[in-house]
C-alpha cells in the first residue's frame, strides 16, 4: 500500500467516468446531472455514431448491456456479428439505428451485478446525444468541462462515419474552440488524434491500457508508449496521457498495490498530464487491502485509494463516483 503523503499536484481535475455511472445508469443526462452536482470538473461522454450520422453516447457501439433494444421486437432483425478492432462481437449496433429510432430505447445499467441499486432506474433514461450533452454543460452555473472519448473510430472511418469533423463541429457550436477552454478530447488511437493536432487547438489525450500500445498500432511492442521514448514521441500530438491505474500503481499476484512506478513523473518530464482511469468503490475493482468484506459488489475504502493516487501527482482521475473524489480530494 503506498504510504500517504501531502498531494504534489494542487488540483488534480475530477472526471466523472461516464458522468456518476456508480449511482445511475452510465451516459445518461440523469448520470451526468448527478456527476456535476457532487462537483465533478469534467464529464465524460463515450462517443458513437448513428446511421444518420449522429453523435450519441455510449460506451460501445453494441448497446445490448447498456439498453432495452433486446426487448424490442420490432428490432430484432437487426441482432448482428461483427468485428470490431480485431473482436468479434454480436448484439445491436448504433450504426444500424437512426437516432429517432434510438430514442424509443431506454437506458439500463451495465453493471447489474456490482450495481444492483441501479436496476431501480431501468427503463427511465434515453440515450442522449452530445448535443445534448453540451446543452447540459452549457446551462450549468459553475464552469464544468466536457472530456469526449472518440470511440472506435478507425471501425467508423471504414463505415464512411469520420466522427472527427462532426465533433468538433458540435464543440465550436457551444463555445468550444480555444486551448484554454475547458475541453479534453481522447482516443485509444494515434491516428485520429494526430490529425485533430493539426485540425484544433483544443486539448488531446492519448489513452493507454495496460499493453501500453494503442488501438490502431497493433503491431507496435508492448509498453512502447510508456517508455520515456514513447512519452516523448506522444507529447508531439497530444497534451496529456489517460492511463489505467496499474500503470502507475501495479498490483501483485494477489491484488495488493505494490511500489509504484516511474511513469507519472517520466510522462511529466515530457511535457504530458497523467489521468488515470478508473476509480471504482466496489471490492472488485479495489487493491486487496483496500477491500471491506468479500462480496465482489461491498465497497471498500475508494478513498483511500484517490488520495494515493493524488499524494503521487497525478493530475486528473477518472472515477464512476465523482462525489467520493471530490471530497477526498480536499
Amino acid at each position: 500500500m503506498i504510504a500517504a503523503a501531502a498531494l504534489s499536484t494542487a488540483h488534480p481535475l475530477v472526471i466523472a467516468h461516464r458522468g456518476a455511472s456508480g449511482e445511475r445508469p452510465e451516459h445518461t443526462l440523469a448520470s451526468y446531472t448527478l456527476a456535476i452536482e457532487q462537483g465533478a470538473d469534467f464529464i465524460e461522454p463515450d462517443l458513437v455514431m448513428t446511421r444518420d450520422h449522429v453523435l450519441v453516447a455510449r460506451h460501445e457501439n453494441e448497446i445490448s448491456g447498456t439498453t432495452d433494444v433486446a426487448a424490442h421486437p420490432e428490432f430484432a432483425a437487426r441482432k448482428a456479428t461483427k468485428v470490431i478492432d480485431g473482436q468479434s462481437f454480436t448484439g445491436w449496433f448504433t450504426e444500424d439505428f437512426t437516432l429517432a429510432e434510438l430514442k424509443t430505447l431506454r437506458a439500463r445499467e451495465r453493471l447489474p451485478d456490482l450495481r444492483p441499486q441501479n436496476r431501480a432506474y431501468d427503463g427511465q433514461f434515453e440515450v442522449p446525444t452530445f448535443d445534448e450533452i453540451l446543452a447540459l454543460v452549457k446551462a450549468t452555473k459553475r464552469r464544468v468541462g466536457v472530456y469526449p472519448e472518440i470511440k472506435h473510430g478507425t471501425y467508423f472511418d471504414g463505415l464512411g462515419m469520420n466522427m472527427e469533423a462532426p465533433l468538433l463541429a458540435a464543440l465550436k457550436k457551444a463555445g468550444f474552440s480555444k486551448r484554454t477552454d475547458p475541453v479534453f478530447i481522447q482516443s485509444f488511437e494515434v491516428g485520429n488524434l494526430q490529425r485533430l493536432r493539426k485540425a484544433t487547438k483544443l486539448r488531446l489525450v492519448q489513452l493507454i491500457d495496460g499493453s501500453g500500445h494503442p488501438a490502431d498500432r497493433p503491431d507496435l511492442p508492448s509498453a512502447t508508449m510508456v517508455t520515456p521514448t514513447g512519452l516523448a514521441e506522444v507529447a508531439r500530438y497530444a497534451d496529456a496521457i489517460g492511463v489505467t491505474k496499474t500503470l502507475v500503481v501495479p498490483r501483485d499476484g494477489a491484488g495488493h498495490s505494490v511500489k509504484p512506478l516511474t511513469l507519472v513523473a517520466d510522462a511529466h518530464k515530457a511535457g504530458l498530464k497523467v489521468h488515470v482511469w478508473t476509480f471504482r468503490a466496489e471490492n472488485f475493482f479495489l487493491p486487496l487491502e483496500l477491500r471491506a468484506g468479500r462480496e465482489p459488489e461491498g465497497h471498500g475504502d475508494l478513498a483511500a485509494e484517490l488520495r494515493q493516487f493524488y499524494a503521487l501527482g497525478v493530475d486528473g482521475v477518472f472515477s464512476d463516483y465523482p462525489g467520493i473524489a471530490v471530497t477526498s480530494r480536499r
